[in-house]
């Protein structure tokens, strides 16, 4: 089992201090010092007792921050009850063994007032036991008070995702009705253009993909869309921008690996795309629009690049950005990262998606 440590060494002596400090108000407060102000001075005392007070501070220190440690990996992998009764007992023996072997190398110095073995393995049980217990209560109250906090989080996540959800039925629904207008008219318009221009009849007939790929993502019920379709899209939105432009565009849109079954949250990668061609030199031939798409392993990379253009420049608001990056970590979490490259010329955005 990997151990984490929860609680730092700094941090016990630190409690441990804190505790010190607290009684030793506490002693002044009830006024129990005056019961030892007649208390005469042992004549056999060590003059240098300060130093086995140094050593027994830092073995109890020493001692609560392996135990409350090893306590809280245990809490924390919800392990069985003979996982925690194993824990204890290799540390009951391991401190044992110490004091016997202190007991038996140094009698006079660590413990001279217990008289036989048996009275100092008793004290020694009279506060380790204690100890383990503190440990281990300690550490299942952090590990409960985390989960809780944990749960917070959770739960406003999903009121943060629920009351999204809820605004995008709702603009979807008030705006249903001019979309399928739409569609339906540029069908129609499709029809009447044939006979006349090739070009334009494709340009409604790619408009109307378009809007019929808007549509459908709508009802997406598990808010995520086939990968090839999100492809599609992004296919057709540069073929409507280039006949806007009559073909002048420079842009190259590269595609690897399997795309077939994988899904994603829809119109992510159509907005780094059109974000692109917003604020890109779109007919730079020697600085092309670089977009690059490569999927392997149920990983998916996404790269597009763009030179800027000069000259006055659209205001963005960076709320795109903003909700996808909202959007990634609602559905991906910690299995995605997403790199935005500001520079002078350059506007770069890379995305990895470890699991579609």
């Amino acid at each position: 089992m990997k151990i984490k440590i929860r609680y730092k060494y700094w941090q016990v002596i630190l409690g441990i201090v804190c505790f010190g400090f607290i009684a030793a108000i506490l002693y002044f407060v009830t006024g129990s010092y005056k019961q030892h102000e007649n208390t005469e001075v042992d004549p056999d005392a060590n003059p240098d007792s300060w130093l086995r007070g140094l050593y027994f501070f830092f073995y109890f220190v020493t001692l609560l921050y392996v135990a409350l440690n090893f306590y809280y990996n245990l809490v924390n992998s919800n392990k069985k009850i003979l996982s925690f009764l194993k824990l204890t007992g290799i540390i009951i023996l391991v401190v044992f063994t110490y004091h016997i072997f202190l007991y038996y190398n140094f009698p006079g110095y660590f413990f001279k007032k217990y008289k036989n073995l048996s009275g100092m393995l008793s004290a020694v049980s009279g506060y380790l036991i204690p100890l383990l217990i503190f440990s281990y209560l300690f550490a299942y109250l952090t590990v409960l008070r985390e989960a809780l906090k944990q749960k917070r989080i959770l739960e406003a996540q999903k009121l943060i995702l629920e009351a999204q959800i809820s605004q995008a039925n709702f603009n979807f629904l008030k705006a249903q009705i001019n979309p399928h207008f739409l569609h339906n008219t540029l069908n129609f318009l499709y029809a009447k253009s044939l006979p006349y221009s090739a070009e334009l009849s494709e340009g409604i007939l790619t408009l109307s993909d378009i809007m019929r790929y808007a549509l459908s993502q709508g009802n997406q019920k598990e808010g995520k869309a086939p990968l090839k379709d999100e492809i599609e899209h992004v296919q057709n939105v540069i073929k409507i921008s280039q006949l806007r432009f009559s073909n002048q565009l420079k842009v190259n849109f590269e595609i690897e690996g399997n795309v077939e079954g994988r899904m994603i949250i829809p119109f992510v990668l159509i907005t780094l795309v059109e974000n692109a061609f917003k604020h890109g030199d779109l007919k730079n031939p020697d600085f092309p629009i670089d977009i690059k798409l490569n999927v392997k392993n149920n990983k998916l990379y996404f790269y597009c690049r763009n030179k800027k253009k000069t000259g006055p420049k659209q205001i963005s608001t960076g709320i795109g950005l903003e909700n996808i990056k909202t959007r990634l970590h609602l559905a991906y979490g910690e299995n995605y990262k997403f790199i935005v490259k500001d520079e002078p010329e350059f506007y770069t955005t890379e995305l990895t998606i470890d699991k579609l």
